[in-house]
């Protein structure tokens, strides 16, 4: 029989989001925290720029709010967007009470001592970092405070499967109550029951051919909760991070937007400079029109890569600054403080998700989403640099208050069956699984990319409905393991994406298709509802 765990709170994925909901949660409830491989491999860890919050005396919260807004193309839920930006500080003093040390200032006479650069879309310094390596400097500190905690269990190496609902175990209401989970290491799968579900896995750019994401940004989270039953929305919204190294022995290492921030010139093969074409921001202008201005290059001279140039600063300040991008380029023979850097765009965020409130609720009770994995409103049709962290931190907190505050009203989660592996075998073809995850991300990437056409969508349609066939009857016959269940998430994320983009009959945001140039008047929202959903929530 397999293992089988209960706990008060089982949380799927160890970010930043995740750790935040844990570490604010009371120390007398028992909790779980699964981490996909160890526990610090989440996208988390990646985070080079830093983030936002107001603490320049020359800022507000209103600019933060307006340049949010401005970022998000019209889509931006005003409410999630004041929220978030009126407890940032908040979220920064909470996060070096758990230890994360951010960059200070030498000397000044401001109010704070923090250094803050700025990046694309915010009209002033507001970006709080550790050098060129925030993530990590975050991610550390909260796996350590994690580590401390008796009550919260680490389960490394754990993939989750499906959700457990009422309706899954033909009992009256819906409530998610736990879930299957496979353990990589022992090969089983495995029964976690909880009060309350936590989804907390992150984005799904993995998706795409060339990304900026580790490898475990496969949308997990996102597929899981649609076929529990959860609206998704404004999938068609992939950030694609304009600058992403372009070497051969590369595998798609992020250039800090900072760079640009502190002044980073982008440049064509001849050396001449182009983004005053494009914006009158120039490389200060938000992603989705820096991502589309260097593919538009790229395409029109047939060129591998552009290049971003920071030679002419100061030597000392780039080492200072940016030590992580200097010395991976440096690994790879390129030294910044003399080279421009080649780069590319590649998938960077997944803006839209499983749609949920102020409270992080999801459409199913006692199931809730944080993070990248959820559509809170916050983006829009764009994400603006450097509030990602902040979401996961603020969300995080009041998905934690509001577990305690239903904590009375929440009895233990019921029995469940353990995972039947009876009428499945072994596979003995796994090219099939190899064949599949290429073909997905590489029409991904030609159709359903940076600029799209109905033409590309449709084609893009018919390949995942093959996939989803072949998929679905893979997954009936064989025992599971990470990379179908991964194949088997991207599949349905992909088709969520896709059939969002169709939907979107205008050029909005990250959204830009050439049969639809303009922007409709009035915006809305694409929400896709799944044939289980229910509206008997909360």
């Amino acid at each position: 029989m397999s293992p089988s765990f209960e706990h008060d709170v089982l949380i799927i994925g160890s970010g930043a989001a995740g750790l935040s909901v844990a570490l604010n949660l009371p120390e007398d409830l028992k909790i779980a925290v699964l981490s996909k491989t160890t526990l610090q491999s989440g996208s988390t860890l990646w985070a080079q720029g830093g983030i936002a919050a107001v603490y320049d005396d020359q800022d507000s919260t209103e600019s933060h709010i307006q340049d949010t807004l401005n970022a998000g193309a019209g889509l931006c839920h005003e409410d999630a967007v004041r929220f978030t930006v009126e407890n940032g500080r908040d979220a920064i003093e909470w996060l070096i009470s758990q230890g994360v040390q951010f960059d200070k200032e030498e000397s000044g006479t401001s109010s704070h001592n923090f250094h803050l650069t700025k990046e694309g879309g915010h009209s002033h310094r507001r970006i709080l970092h550790a050098a060129d390596a925030t993530g990590q400097a975050l991610s550390g500190s909260l796996t350590d405070r994690a580590l401390e905690k008796t009550n919260i269990q680490i389960f490394e190496h754990r993939v989750g499967i499906d959700l457990i609902t009422h309706r899954k175990l033909f009992m009256p209401g819906n409530r998610c109550v736990g879930a299957y989970v496979l353990n990589n290491r022992t090969g089983h799968v495995e029964l976690f029951r909880a009060r309350f579900v936590v989804l907390a896995t992150g984005g799904a750019s993995k998706v795409y051919l060339y990304t900026s994401n580790p490898d475990v940004a496969t949308g997990d989270g996102i597929a899981m909760a649609w076929r529990a039953g959860c609206r998704v929305g404004n999938m068609e919204f992939n950030q694609f991070h304009p600058t992403c190294l372009y070497h051969p022995q590369a595998k798609s290492f992020l250039i800090t937007e900072a760079v640009r921030g502190e002044g980073g010139k982008l440049l064509l093969p001849n050396g001449k400079r182009f983004m005053d074409r494009f914006s009158d921001k120039a490389e200060l202008a938000p992603r989705d029109v820096v991502a589309r201005a260097i593919d538009h290059e790229m395409k029109r001279l047939g060129a591998d890569c552009l290049y971003l140039d920071i030679s002419h600063r100061d030597t000392g300040f780039i080492k200072s600054h940016f030590p992580t991008v200097y010395e991976r380029c440096l690994k790879y023979g390129i030294d910044i403080t003399r080279d421009p850097i080649p780069v590319v765009p590649a998938a960077h965020y997944t803006c839209g998700g499983i749609i949920t409130d102020q409270y992080s609720h999801t459409d199913i009770n006692s199931l809730y989403a944080v993070g990248e994995t959820a559509f809170t409103g916050l983006h829009g049709a764009n994400r603006m640099a450097s509030n990602s962290l902040l979401e996961c931190l603020v969300f995080g907190r009041a998905c934690a208050e509001d577990i305690v505050r239903r904590l009375e009203f929440s009895p233990p989660p019921p029995s469940a069956p353990s995972w039947d592996e009876s009428q499945v075998t072994d596979s003995d073809e796994d090219v099939v699984i190899s064949h599949n995850w290429d073909e997905l991300r590489r029409f991904m990437w030609d159709y359903v990319g940076i600029v799209r056409t109905d033409k590309r969508l449709q084609r893009a349609k018919h390949r995942v409905d093959l996939l989803h066939q072949e998929i679905r009857e893979y997954y009936s016959n064989y025992k599971v393991s990470n990379d179908l269940l991964e194949l088997r998430n991207l599949v349905t994320v992909a088709d969520l994406i896709i059939c969002s983009a169709i939907q979107r009959q205008e050029s909005r945001g990250l959204h830009y298709t050439l049969d639809y140039p303009k922007a409709m008047e009035k915006p809305t929202d694409t929400i896709l509802v799944p044939v289980n959903f229910s509206s008997e929530s909360w």
